[in-house]
């Protein structure tokens, strides 16, 4: 019971603190807004409807009937100009509730490699996902045929994230078995092969290779709710299956052998966590690009935090990741120049785990 205490305080710190970034995320910009201005046009877009009244005039404008001769009563109804209204609700919300759920997405999965190798340098992109996300997109931009199925960049990064990871997966299983060094091993190869060929096809780019650079690098910039309901309706549900592995993932510290005398089905445990990583990794990366650091960093400082017992560290981390990756868009987008957040992170997250190895305080697993 006092671990599910622990889990549910820490969890609902960290969503405060999330909203809380959010919040002033959304106000920062070429055009300033102040934070209760944000969140009064949220209030009036997200409030329910209390009453309905008719509009004055809509008869003799011809409207009555077609549904615009009605305005709907909020119970707030805050005072909210339009263009503020319009900046937070349609350009700047859908971006930082994308970077939300994809930081979610990559400091889960990060979570689970890291346990699952025992390595606290494993991050989701350890077994090729990233790599085969950047050969679809890259290929998706720089091919002069159309795919098939009219998928497009994103959903041609999603297939050939899926594509590289479960790969990986096929060649290193072997009668059943999926030893976790040769898993290593395999998707140390596959990235390497997957770099090569996205940089062939960079220097095939042409006129492209500003957008291929680009993507490469990160971004979550032209989001649209569209884009917030392709992965809210995926990163919760995938992130929840993980959750339900904590205490298998708790046993596998201790190795396989031991997992296995303690009642843990190793292998069908291992199949479902590297399945559920993959696909969430691939959504993630998917609608961002290839963003580095989140899934390393986050899960790390974590487990320093409130320690390895994945039912606390993996929601915890992946609440956490989400706080990071919406921080870094906002730093990415507040200077004179927007760049990539991917550079953001990189530039963030490498030098503050090399002073964590330069203090000695790299958790060992």
């Amino acid at each position: 019971m006092r671990v599910w205490a622990r889990t549910g305080a820490w969890s609902a710190a960290l969503l405060a603190t999330l909203l809380a970034v959010v919040t002033v995320s959304a106000g920062v910009g070429p055009v300033p807004i102040p934070a209760r201005t944000v969140l009064a046009a949220i209030a009036n877009n997200v409030a329910v409807p209390v009453s309905v009244e008719r509009v004055a005039g809509a008869a003799d404008a011809g409207l009555v009937g077609t549904g615009m001769d009605v305005r709907y009563v909020h119970p707030f109804a805050f005072p909210v100009s339009s263009t503020h209204e319009a900046i937070v609700m349609k350009v700047r919300l859908p971006r930082i509730v994308l970077g939300a759920f994809v930081g979610v997405a990559l400091a889960a999965a990060g979570t689970v490699m890291q346990g699952f190798f025992r390595n606290p340098m494993a991050d989701p992109s350890i077994v090729g996902v990233s790599s085969g996300a950047a050969v679809g997109a890259v290929f998706a931009i720089v091919a002069p045929l159309a795919l098939p199925f009219g998928i497009g960049l994103r959903g041609a990064a999603f297939v050939g994230a899926l594509a590289a990871g479960f790969g990986v997966y096929l060649v290193a299983t072997r009668d059943g078995r999926t030893p976790v060094a040769t898993l290593l091993l395999a998707g140390v190869a596959v990235q390497t092969f997957l770099g090569a060929v996205v940089s062939f096809m960079l220097l095939r780019s042409g006129e492209s290779m500003r957008r291929v650079v680009y993507w490469l690098m990160g971004h979550l910039d032209n989001a649209t709710w569209g884009d917030v309901g392709s992965v809210a309706l995926l990163v919760p549900v995938l992130v929840l299956v993980l959750f339900t592995y904590a205490r298998d993932l708790n046993v596998l510290l201790l190795g396989e052998g031991d997992a296995g005398a303690l009642g843990v089905n190793v292998e069908r445990s291992k199949r479902s966590l590297l399945a559920v990583s993959a696909v969430l990794t691939a959504v993630a990366v998917a609608v961002s690009g290839v963003i580095g650091f989140v899934g390393l960093v986050v899960p790390h400082v974590l487990r320093l935090v409130v320690g390895p017992d994945h039912r606390i560290l993996l929601p915890t981390s992946a609440l956490a990741g989400g706080t990071f990756l919406v921080a870094a868009d906002t730093v990415a987008r507040a200077g004179a120049a927007e760049v990539p957040v991917g550079i953001v992170t990189a530039a963030a997250g490498a030098p503050f785990f090399l002073y964590l190895l330069r203090k000695r305080e790299v958790y060992e697993l």
